[in-house]
C-alpha cells in the first residue's frame, strides 16, 4: 500500500508516511485502501471513487498540492464514506496546541462559526473561523 500522493518530476515535493507510523496504525485498522497512492496514476482522483472498507488518508495537507482538493475535500469524503459504514484514518496538520490539548484528554466540541464582535463597534465578524471548543475539566 502506498502511503502519500505525488510523481517525480512534477515539480512537488512530496513526504512519505514514516512505515513505522503507517505500520502501527494498519496493524490496528487492516487498511484495504489508499485513495492518495504514491505514485499517484495518470488521471487518478481519489475522491470520486468508491473507498474500501478501511481507508488509509494522508492527504495533500494544502489545496495547491493537489488538483483535486486539499484536506478538507478528503474529510469530506471520509464523512461521505463513513455514511455507508466505511472507517477512514486520516492524518491532517494541526496547530501543536490541538495536540497539547488532546494528549491533555481535552473533551472537544464543534461551534460551527463563530462571528466574534468587533469591541469597539460590537458588529458581527463578516468572515468568521471554523470555531472548535476544548473542555479541560477538573476533578
Amino acid at each position: 500500500m502506498s502511503f502519500e500522493k505525488g510523481n517525480k518530476g512534477d515539480g512537488k515535493h512530496y513526504w512519505l508516511t514514516p512505515l513505522d507510523v503507517y505500520q502501527k496504525l494498519d496493524d490496528e485498522f487492516n487498511f484495504d485502501f489508499d485513495p492518495c497512492p504514491c505514485p499517484l496514476p495518470d488521471n487518478y482522483n481519489g475522491l470520486i471513487i468508491p473507498w474500501g472498507s478501511s481507508n488509509y488518508i494522508n492527504p495533500p495537507f494544502r489545496k495547491k498540492d493537489s488538483p483535486f482538493g486539499g484536506p478538507t475535500a478528503f474529510v469530506r469524503k471520509a464523512i461521505e464514506e463513513n455514511k455507508q459504514g466505511k472507517s477512514s484514518v486520516l492524518l491532517l496538520p494541526v496547530q501543536s496546541y490541538v495536540n497539547l490539548l488532546l494528549e491533555a484528554g481535552a473533551e472537544l466540541r464543534s461551534m460551527g462559526r463563530i462571528k466574534f464582535l468587533d469591541t469597539e463597534t460590537k458588529e458581527p465578524q463578516k468572515g468568521p473561523s471554523s470555531i472548535c471548543c476544548f473542555i479541560l475539566k477538573g476533578n
